[in-house]
């Protein structure tokens, strides 16, 4: 299965998310996102053509990159799997005035989210998310039977089962949502 793993803020290609991946045999296409000196706008359009490129099965993205796969997802029809997605990361972002300017593209494409197929989407928390919080939000939004809110999991990957995460919910895309597609 071929996946899109899309990184966290300041994080790395082959981050926990990749390396569970791996594991389990995927392909993976894994690009390197500046989100400091990229607008919003153009990481959508680079990651959309990777999806025209590349062809994944799967987007999967991690705290800002799950944001960026949802996104996706809603507007693309896309399946995906979220690791402590950040899904409402305009908030943060109010310091100086390159950020002021992206928080008008973060919250417009927060709205394509309201298109969602949550049939698209299984999402693993920490339930001890030091960055994120309680994740109460994102449970609301994207919460169904593929929900999973780990107990003791803080932000990282690291300390998620993601490996066996992924291996439960493989499957489902495959027997259900690839063969639609």
């Amino acid at each position: 299965m071929k996946i899109l793993n899309i990184h966290g803020y300041h994080g790395n290609p082959k981050n926990s998310a990749y390396q569970a991946l791996e594991a389990l045999g995927c392909e993976i296409i894994a690009p390197a996102l500046d989100y400091d000196n990229t607008l919003p706008e153009s990481i959508i359009r680079d990651l959309k053509f990777i999806l025209t490129d590349k062809r994944p099965d799967i987007i999967v993205g991690t705290s800002l990159g799950g944001f960026y796969a949802a996104v996706l997802s809603a507007q693309n029809d896309y399946p995906v799997m979220l690791v402590n997605p950040f899904m409402m990361s305009f908030l943060t972002f109010d310091g100086d005035v390159r950020s002021r300017k992206d928080i008008g593209s973060l919250i417009s494409l927060f709205g394509s989210l309201s298109q969602l197929d949550s049939s698209n989407v299984s999402c693993i928390v920490g339930d001890n998310d030091e960055l994120l919080g309680d994740h109460k939000f994102t449970e609301e939004l994207l919460g169904n039977v593929r929900f999973r809110r780990i107990p003791g999991g803080g932000h990282s990957g690291a300390t998620l089962p993601l490996k066996e995460y992924f291996a439960e919910m493989l499957p489902y895309y495959t027997d259900n949502l690839l063969k639609i597609g």
